[in-house]
């Protein structure tokens, strides 16, 4: 798949099947992730990796939203570490820019993902670095459930020519 026919045909995919995701899969999604650009290429990134059953199970009750990782085999939380950032604020850029490497990744190996959001929902937040013993300092960004889908993707249109302003406004 090329990349233009990735990016098109990607789609957040919240049904997943029990099929186990691999670790080599994992891993390639995780390399993915941090060859995203950074400002001043400062990476300054984590990843907690969840694939325990009981931890999966358990995200729905601090993300509202996350109902998927009961079904999900895995998933990702992107952190920012912003000590590490020669920028200082641009860490959500960056963990944007992981993020959605991530989503790419996963699609390019014929796995589903979805973007959970976490930052800037301090109570999300909270609850995320309780559940994952982040240190002070690291400020939990996106959680992202991962496995094979069990719903259909494809492409659909979304271009919109009126939102394109030439040269200016």
């Amino acid at each position: 798949m090329n990349v233009l026919e990735a990016i098109a045909t990607r789609r957040s995919i919240r049904k997943f099947t029990d099929q186990p995701v691999s670790a080599d899969d994992l891993r390639a999604i995780l390399e993915a992730a941090m060859t995203a650009p950074s400002a001043g290429n400062a990476q300054p990134w984590h990843f907690v990796l969840i694939t325990d059953r009981e931890r999966l199970d358990a995200i729905p009750d601090w993300h509202p939203y996350s109902a998927m990782c009961r079904q999900a085999q895995a998933a990702i939380l992107v952190c920012a570490e912003p000590a590490l950032e020669k920028y200082p604020g641009y860490w959500v850029q960056d963990c944007s820019a992981a993020t959605m490497s991530i989503l790419l990744a996963a699609h390019g190996l014929g796995l589903g993902a979805v973007w959970c959001g976490v930052h800037p929902d301090e109570a999300r937040a909270e609850a995320a670095r309780a559940a994952y013993g982040l240190p002070a300092g690291i400020m939990p960004f996106a959680l992202v459930p991962i496995g094979h889908p069990d719903q259909p993707s494809g492409t659909r249109e979304r271009f919109r020519e009126e939102r394109i302003h030439r040269g200016q406004w």
